[in-house]
Formats: structure tokens, C-alpha cells, sequence
């Protein structure tokens, strides 16, 4: 047991969880032979402030705590949870679990052995120990950085928010795995106003940081990119329409490789048939220079964990090597179907939540390219800076994104800024259709949150420069 597991198992001491009672749980859970079980505690406290109109006026914590318990038997799952931590209720929520899942067959498990001691977001001081007295002067030096920076504000939100969250995952095979997640993010939203016309800009930042993640640079970022981008809207126009050659900033255009491709490569989408990769893995889909990759190792990202939500040590995860396609995101279900490990993919949102195939941070390799290079490539065509939003076919990989902010490519120069720009497409055929990837990649530090089957995660994405061959642009939300 891992000196970050023994401290964790303590601290879930005073809620009355020693390996005792983790053991009699699991018992209950197990008693009548199943394929895997394990129990998943959580615990978190979150505190948010929020600024508006020149006034504190939102600040709140909240404290959350439970135990999921899991039991697979074949391919069926049991899940139930309860946020009372008695023997008894816990004791329930097991024979409910394993009730649930023998209905399904039984197949032999492959043994998927765990290893740990990574610490990829290493905190100096926990949230729960910083005062609201430090909270709160943050937000107000943003507000007035951002009405300094010019007269046309006439309007500044913003929010800052902060999560202490420590699981504890026991599994059927005898092992324990404990974890600290911190979790911080901020929020600068600005409105502009000239002649009338008002727009809005906002930029976000968000990590498994602790406070010295606000140093001096990132919260000058957080203010300037917010009224910049308030500011440019005023001068934007609307795009042209139709196909068009169009390059992806680095950073935020993660967006469309994470909704339009990466869903696809979650092994539970292929193993029931719906992925249009579910019969591709060994097979070229993209150019030589694409190569994609799933990484829960990045220093402090939004996405990055030390262990999933089974329990599996994680990875970086190389998706599509050089053109061809190589691994699925894994669970231990899949990758019992499969006969692989597990990718440490397991994810879920909170204790009262079965586990699911997920990204965690996802993003294309660096490729040869100068961004310049890319861009002087274009005779006329679009760049897209900054991503609202979008959705996606997870079986067609058909997407459309909104694009709040952007540039007209002009013989082969950035020209006027456009806003307000949607792309439509297919994710594979867009990843066919590269034929430029920049040296540049950018890890987007944004607060994003991944939606699937009623469960968000918090995930991280990047890109470098990247040019499709071409993509349908039209413009209006």
C-alpha cells in the first residue's frame, strides 16, 4: 500500500471505513461468485465565489460524501450507492449491486495486476485550508484589472471555485487505492459596449492545482483574454459560407478532435458496434503526421489522475500512431472483451455513478509544421481561435461546432476578425483531410467538462496548428 493510499484510508477513518469493514462489504458483494466488484468512496468539499455588478454576491461550500459499489458478472453491471456510511446501508447497497448483476454470464476475468506511486498533481497546501479571505480579493482585483484595461467594459462577472475530493477505490482481488484530487477554476466574463453595439468576451483557467496556480501571468491572462475577446466581437463580422480550407488554432480547438474523434475511440462504443472505428483498429484513418494520444500524466491538468475510478494505474495512451489506429480507451470491461489491460480509462462523475470508458486529456501530436507556414499556405479560408460548443454523432462522427471567435484567411494572411462561425463536418473525414499539422502544441488550460450518458468529468484537450483540406462554414448561432 502506497503512502498516499494509507493516508487516504486514514482519512476515511473518521467516517468509520477501515479494511475491516471494506472487507465485510465486499464480501456481501461477492458472496454468490461474480467477475469483478469493487467499492468506490468519496469525499469532497467545494467552495465557489462568485462577483457581478461590483458586488461579492454568490459564496457558498458544499461537502459531498458516499460509496459506490459495483458487481460485473459477464458483461452485466450492478451499481448502487448510498450516501449513509453505515454497515447496514453499505451492506444493502452491496446485495443490490450483485442482486442486479447475476442475471449476466460469467466469463474468466483477466488478471490486470495494479501498480502505483505516481503523483501528478502535487499540492503544497489543500483548498480546505485556504480562508475565504484570500478567495475573495481575487476576484475583485480581476474586475478592476478588466475595467482598467478599457472604457468600453461596462460589465465584469467574475468566479472562482475550488474542490478537496479524496476516493478510495477497494476492489474484489484484495487491492486498495486511495487518491487526492484537487480541482481549481476561474472564470473573467467582460461586456463591451461602442455606439450602442455590446458584446461579450470571456476566458477561463481551471486545473488540479492548489493557490499558486494564480501566480501573477496566469491571472493577467485570465483579464486580457477575457476583454480582448469582448472587444474584437465589436469589430467582427460574419463569416462566408460553403467549403472553404480551414486551420484550427492551437489549444481550444481540441474541442473537435475530443467531440468528433475521440468519443469514437472509447472502447465502449466499439465493443457494441456503434464507433465507425469499432472494425478499424490496425487500419490508416489520418496521415502520416497525425498522431493522437489520451494522457493522464500531464503535470496539473484538469484531466490528468493517478488512478482511474477502478482503481487502474493510468497512462498516456496513444490512440493513432502516426496515421494508423492503435488502442481503444479502456475499462476493465472492454478490456476483458478485448484482451488487453486496461488503459486506465475507468471514469465516473461521483460515487453515485457506474464507471465508464472516458477521456481524460486529448490531444494531437506536435507535427513539423510552423504555424506561419500553415497559415501562408491558405489563399482564402478561415482560422477558428476559440470553440463555444457543438455536438456529435458518436456511430457517423458528424459534428457541428460553434466557433465564437476567428480570423479570414486572405492571401495566405490573417485579416478581419469573424465570430459567431459554424463548422460542419465528419470527424473521420476530417482526420483524412489534414494536410499540415504545426509544431506549436498547446494544452488548453480552460475549465472543460465532458458530457456522456448523463455523466460530466472533468477533461483537458489540446492541438497545435492544424489545416483541413476543407470544412463547411456558415455563419449565425
Amino acid at each position: 500500500m502506497t503512502q498516499q493510499t494509507a493516508s487516504i484510508l486514514a482519512w476515511f477513518g473518521q467516517f468509520g471505513i477501515d479494511e475491516a469493514v471494506i472487507r465485510q462489504i465486499l464480501e456481501a458483494a461477492t458472496r454468490d461468485g461474480v467477475d469483478d466488484a469493487d467499492l468506490y468512496f468519496e469525499h469532497s468539499i467545494s467552495t465557489a465565489v462568485g462577483l457581478s455588478d461590483g458586488a461579492v454576491n454568490r459564496a457558498h461550500t458544499s461537502i459531498d460524501l458516499g460509496v459506490g459499489v459495483r458487481v460485473v458478472v459477464g458483461d452485466q453491471v450492478g451499481y448502487a450507492y448510498t450516501e449513509d456510511l453505515s454497515r447496514t446501508s453499505m451492506l444493502r447497497a452491496a446485495r443490490t449491486a450483485a442482486s442486479v448483476a447475476r442475471s449476466g454470464g460469467a466469463p474468466t476475468p483477466i488478471a490486470t495486476p495494479y501498480s502505483a506511486g505516481s503523483d501528478h498533481y502535487p499540492v503544497h497546501r489543500y483548498w480546505s485550508d485556504v480562508d475565504l479571505s484570500e478567495r475573495v480579493p481575487l476576484v475583485r482585483a480581476w474586475e478592476s484589472a478588466a475595467f482598467a484595461r478599457s472604457d468600453e467594459i461596462i460589465r465584469v462577472q467574475a468566479s472562482f471555485g475550488d474542490t478537496d475530493k479524496r476516493v478510495l477505490i477497494a476492489r474484489a482481488d484484495g487491492s486498495v487505492s486511495g487518491d487526492y484530487r484537487p480541482m481549481t477554476q476561474a472564470h473573467v466574463s467582460c461586456t463591451a459596449e461602442r455606439a450602442g453595439q455590446r458584446e461579450t468576451g470571456s476566458y477561463n483557467v481551471a486545473g488540479r492545482e492548489d493557490l499558486s496556480y494564480y501566480d501573477a501571468a496566469r491571472q493577467q491572462r485570465l483579464v486580457e483574454n477575457a476583454v480582448d475577446r469582448a472587444l474584437r466581437s465589436l469589430e467582427a463580422g460574419k463569416p462566408p459560407a460553403g467549403e472553404m480550407p480551414v486551420v484550427l488554432a492551437a489549444g481550444s480547438s481540441g474541442i473537435l478532435l475530443h467531440e468528433a474523434i475521440g468519443h469514437g475511440m472509447e472502447a465502449d462504443f466499439n465493443r457494441k458496434g456503434i464507433s465507425i472505428y469499432a472494425n478499424q483498429m490496425g487500419k490508416r484513418i489520418a496521415p502520416d503526421e497525425v498522431t493522437i494520444v489520451d494522457d493522464a500524466t500531464l503535470p496539473g491538468a484538469r484531466g490528468s489522475l493517478n488512478v482511474d475510478d477502478e482503481g487502474s494505474k493510468t497512462e498516456r495512451t496513444v490512440l493513432v500512431e502516426q496515421g494508423t489506429l492503435r488502442s481503444y480507451l479502456h475499462d476493465r470491461i472492454s478490456a476483458r472483451h478485448y484482451g488487453v489491460a486496461p488503459t486506465g480509462s475507468g471514469r465516473r462523475e461521483s460515487f453515485r455513478h457506474p464507471v465508464l470508458p472516458r477521456m481524460r486529456s486529448t490531444y494531437m501530436d506536435a507535427g513539423p509544421h510552423d504555424p506561419q507556414a500553415i497559415i501562408a499556405s491558405v489563399e482564402r479560408g478561415l482560422y477558428c481561435e476559440t470553440f463555444a460548443n457543438g455536438s456529435v454523432q458518436i456511430g457517423a462522427g458528424d459534428f457541428a461546432f460553434y466557433v465564437r471567435h476567428g480570423y479570414l484567411i486572405e492571401n495566405g494572411k490573417l485579416t478581419r476578425p469573424v465570430k459567431d462561425v459554424n463548422l460542419i463536418g465528419s470527424g473521420p473525414k476530417v482526420l483524412e483531410s489534414i494536410e499540415m499539422v504545426g509544431n506549436d502544441l498547446e494544452i488548453d488550460e480552460g475549465g472543460w467538462t465532458c458530457g456522456k450518458e448523463g455523466q460530466g468529468v472533468p477533461v483537458s484537450q489540446g492541438m497545435p496548428t492544424v489545416k483541413v483540406r476543407n470544412l463547411s462554414v456558415g455563419g449565425g448561432r
